[in-house]
């Protein structure tokens, strides 16, 4: 049987960086700072929803940890945009997210609190795609082998056609799927990047991510199987 999750998120909640807490996103009221953790470099990080739309808006990097560990076959979607309206940090740039992330040894990523730099996050175990990465110029998908300063790349993974980049103030919809061996990222509707991972990573934890830019996400649905 499926298990589909669906975070609705409806009036405005805006907290501070410090915030941790976990997912509620089967009760539609709850606020947003119980649905994610956060680990921001920046106090200056801004991070909002209203009426289903999670704004994030930051000068250095922030990871929001959804607190629902996933197990088995998955399927994260949701929809981004990458916001240039004149703000500081309307850069276009990083949309990126980790999937079925874990420690090193197997444990839980949310027992081990990051500053949100992203070379902190080196030593987990996960799947993890970066879209529109360095200023929009790179997008990128990596399997981490849970070893600082290691950030496998294969030449079929990072991609530099203005096509597999970010298109500003444009939803564009995003599936990250872990179904057992096949570890696949989907853009609009088709491919986008995809692997037959023989020891494949079969729970963890899912984080969005950014740098130095404003996103906003909708739609969140997540199936376990």
């Amino acid at each position: 049987m499926a298990l589909r999750t669906m975070a609705t998120l409806t009036a405005w909640t805006a907290f501070a960086v410090s915030s941790a807490a976990g997912l509620a996103a089967d009760h539609p009221s709850a606020s947003l700072e119980r649905h994610w953790r956060i680990e921001a470099e920046s106090p200056d990080t801004r991070i909002a929803e209203r009426r289903g739309i999670i704004d994030i808006d930051t000068p250095k990097g922030v990871t929001l940890w959804w607190r629902t560990p996933l197990q088995g076959r998955v399927t994260i979607s949701f929809e981004a945009m990458a916001v240039a309206a004149g703000g500081p940090n309307d850069k276009v740039s990083d949309l990126n997210a980790f999937w079925m992330a874990q420690q090193r040894d197997g444990g839980s990523v949310l027992d081990h609190p990051r500053s949100g730099a992203f070379a902190a996050y080196d030593d987990m175990k996960t799947y993890y795609v970066g879209i529109g990465g360095n200023r929009n110029t790179t997008t990128r998908f990596r399997r981490y082998v849970g070893t600082p300063g290691v950030r496998p790349l294969l030449p079929q993974h990072n991609l530099s056609a203005p096509a597999a980049m970010l298109v500003p103030n444009v939803w564009t919809r995003i599936r990250l799927i872990a179904d057992g061996g096949r570890i696949a990222v989907e853009r609009d509707g088709k491919p986008l990047f995809a692997l037959d991972d023989p020891e494949p990573y079969s729970r963890g934890h899912f984080g969005l991510r950014t740098t130095y830019s404003h996103l906003r996400i909708r739609h969140l649905v997540v199936t376990q199987r």
